[in-house]
């Protein structure tokens, strides 16, 4: 069963690393790229939702915490794991992000390791 993942970040080299990176770990595993908010919601509302989101806090159009706000208060959406992946390392974005989110990984990351936080959490998902 393909898992889809969509990636929300302003760089597109992160989507492409992403992409490349999960996909070539794992052909199972279909990459979407959204540079900003808009473009997020815009791709929920009109692909197969996806199984998991990774997303960066700082976005151009809207923050990765107001994203995530707006994801939980939907009823369409808010059983979709989300997973910070950001630059942010500061203490407080870290204990939000792990509090709010199933996930916070800081940049630069490794996609051996992003990949196992993604199978950990789609695992527990699967176990509910």
């Amino acid at each position: 069963m393909v898992k889809t993942i969509l990636a929300v970040d302003d760089e597109q080299d992160v989507i492409y690393t992403i992409k490349l990176g999960l996909e070539k770990l794992d052909k199972e595993i279909r990459v979407i790229g959204a540079n900003s908010g808009k473009k997020c919601f815009e791709i929920l509302k009109n692909e197969k939702k996806p199984d998991i989101i990774l997303l960066d806090i700082m976005l151009p159009d809207m923050s990765g915490w107001q994203i995530l706000e707006k994801i939980k208060r939907s009823k369409e959406w808010n059983d979709i794991p989300v997973i910070f992946l950001t630059a942010r390392t500061d203490t407080v974005a870290k204990r939000a992000g792990g509090f709010l989110a199933e996930g916070y990984i800081e940049k630069p990351f490794e996609v051996t390791e992003l990949k196992d936080r993604i199978d950990e959490i789609l695992k527990k998902q699967i176990s509910v």
